[in-house]
C-alpha cells in the first residue's frame, strides 16, 4: 500500500465513522436500532444516489481490498460476541413455547419462500437453482438476536416473562439459522466443485466441543474461579477465535461460523462476569471503527437506482413472504403453545426484526454468488422494513404503559410473597 493509499484510507475511515454516527443517532431519535442508520448511510453514499466519480473521490477502488478487510474482521470479532452472549440458561422453564416459536418462525417463512425463489431463479443470474432456493428460504427465517436483545433492553423488557421468551426464542433461531446456511452454502460448495473439504465440518465441530472447550475452560479458571481478563489471557482467546475462523475457511464453510462456534464454545456456568467483560472489551472497537465499515459497504453495494417494474415486484414478494411467513409463523405457534393474542403478537413482532444478522446471510450468499447484486439490493430492502416495522408493531401489542404496568408487578410480587 502506497503513502497516498494510506492517507487515503484514514481520510476514508473518517468519514465512514462520522457518517455512521450521524445516521445512527438519526435513526436512535426515530426509535430505531442504529443499524438502519448506518446501513442508510451506506445506501445514500453508493450507486444508488451518488455518481461514479463522487464515489470514487469518497471511496476510491485502490483502498477497496483494506476496507473489505477491515469488514471481514468485524464480521468475525460481531459473531464471536454473538455466540458469547448465547445464554442456554434462557430455555430453563421455556423451552416448549421457545422451540415451537423458534421452529414455526424459521418452517414457515421458508416453505413460503419455496415458490417465490423458483420464480426468481429465472429472473436472476443463478448457476445452480438448489442452493439458491434453500438460501433464500433461510434468508427469509431469520431473526436478529443482537438487534432483539437491545430493543428489549431499552424498552427494559428484558426483565419480564415475555422479553426472556422472545430472547430464548430468538437464541435458539439464531442458532437454527446458522446451521441453516452453513448447509446451504456447504450445497453450494459442492454444486460450484466439489469442496470435499466441507466433509471435514463434523469432526471440526467434535474437536470443539470435546477439546477446545475444556481447554477454554481451563485457560480461563484459576482456583477453581474465573481467572482476571489480562491482556495475555485477551491475547490468547483472540488468537483462538483467528484460528477457528481460518480453520472453517479452509474446510469450504464461511468464516463466520469458525467465529460463532468459537464464542458459543467459551465457559459459561458461573463465567457471565467474565463473559461480560469479555465483550466490553470488544466491542468498543469493534462498534465503533469496524462494524461501521461493514455496514457501509454493504450498504454501498446496493443499488436501487436501475430497479424497474419486475423489481419491484420482486420486492412485494419478499416483503409478503418475509412479513407473512416469520410474523404468522412466530404468532401461530406461540398461540399453540398456550400464549395468549397479545403475548404472542409481542413475540411475532419480535421475531420478524432482521437487522445486522440478515445483511450478514446476504453477504455470504453474495460472496459465493449464490444471489446476485440486483437480489441483494432488494433483501437488504427487506431487512431494513422488517426492522424498522419492529418498533411500531411492539408499541401496538404491548405499549410502554403496560411495560411499566408489568414491571412494577414483577418487582413487588417478592415482597407480597414475603407477607404473606
Amino acid at each position: 500500500m502506497t503513502t497516498h493509499q494510506l492517507a487515503q484510507l484514514f481520510l476514508t475511515l473518517a468519514v465512514i465513522i462520522v457518517l455512521a454516527r450521524v445516521f445512527g443517532a438519526a435513526a436512535r431519535r426515530l426509535g430505531q436500532p442504529a443499524v438502519l442508520g448506518e446501513l442508510t448511510a451506506g445506501i445514500l453514499a453508493g450507486p444508488t444516489l451518488l455518481s461514479a466519480d463522487l464515489r470514487g473521490m469518497l471511496f476510491p477502488a485502490s483502498i477497496g481490498t483494506a476496507l473489505a478487510a477491515l469488514a471481514n474482521v468485524a464480521l468475525v470479532l460481531f459473531m464471536f460476541c454473538v455466540g458469547l452472549e448465547l445464554d442456554q440458561a434462557l430455555l430453563k422453564g421455556r423451552g416448549r413455547a421457545a422451540v415451537a416459536v423458534s421452529i414455526g418462525s424459521i418452517v414457515v417463512p421458508f416453505a413460503l419462500a419455496v415458490g417465490p425463489a423458483l420464480w426468481m431463479a429465472g429472473n436472476h443470474r443463478v448457476g445452480d437453482r438448489l442452493p439458491f432456493v434453500l438460501f433464500i428460504g433461510a434468508a427469509m427465517s431469520v431473526t436478529a438476536f443482537p438487534v432483539l436483545a437491545r430493543i428489549l433492553t431499552d424498552r427494559k423488557m428484558h426483565r419480564l416473562e415475555i422479553g426472556g421468551l422472545a430472547l430464548a426464542s430468538a437464541a435458539l433461531g439464531d442458532v437454527l439459522a446458522w446451521v441453516l446456511l452453513a448447509f446451504v452454502t456447504a450445497v453450494g460448495g459442492y454444486a460450484a466443485g466439489g469442496q470435499w473439504q466441507v466433509t471435514l465440518a463434523v469432526p471440526y465441530v467434535l474437536l470443539m466441543l470435546f477439546v477446545v472447550r475444556p481447554l477454554l475452560r481451563r485457560a480461563c479458571t484459576v482456583a477453581g474461579r474465573p481467572r482476571p481478563l489480562t491482556p495475555g489471557l485477551l491475547s490468547l482467546l483472540l488468537a483462538g477465535l483467528l484460528l477457528s475462523s481460518y480453520a472453517t475457511e479452509r474446510i469450504g464453510i464461511h468464516f463466520i461460523f469458525g467465529a460463532f462456534l468459537y464464542g458459543a464454545m467459551m465457559p459459561t456456568r458461573g463465567f457471565a462476569h467474565f463473559r461480560q467483560e469479555l465483550v466490553e472489551r470488544i466491542e468498543p472497537v469493534s462498534g465503533t471503527i469496524l462494524l461501521p465499515v461493514f455496514f457501509v459497504i454493504s450498504g454501498m453495494r446496493v443499488d436501487l437506482s436501475t430497479v424497474g417494474t419486475r423489481g419491484l415486484v420482486e420486492l412485494a414478494v419478499i416483503l409478503a413472504v418475509a412479513v407473512g411467513g416469520k410474523f404468522g409463523g412466530a404468532y401461530l405457534c406461540a398461540r399453540s403453545a398456550g400464549l395468549g393474542a397479545r403475548q404472542s403478537g409481542t413475540l411475532a413482532s419480535l421475531m420478524n426484526t432482521r437487522g445486522l444478522t440478515e445483511i450478514v446471510f446476504l453477504t455470504v450468499g453474495l460472496q459465493h454468488a449464490i444471489i446476485d447484486r440486483d437480489l441483494f439490493s432488494l433483501m437488504v430492502v427487506m431487512a431494513i422494513v422488517t426492522t424498522a416495522m419492529a418498533g411500531p408493531l411492539l408499541h401496538w401489542f404491548y405499549p410502554r404503559h403496560m411495560v411499566e404496568r408489568d414491571l412494577a408487578a414483577a418487582t413487588q410480587e417478592p415482597v407480597l410473597a414475603g407477607v404473606k
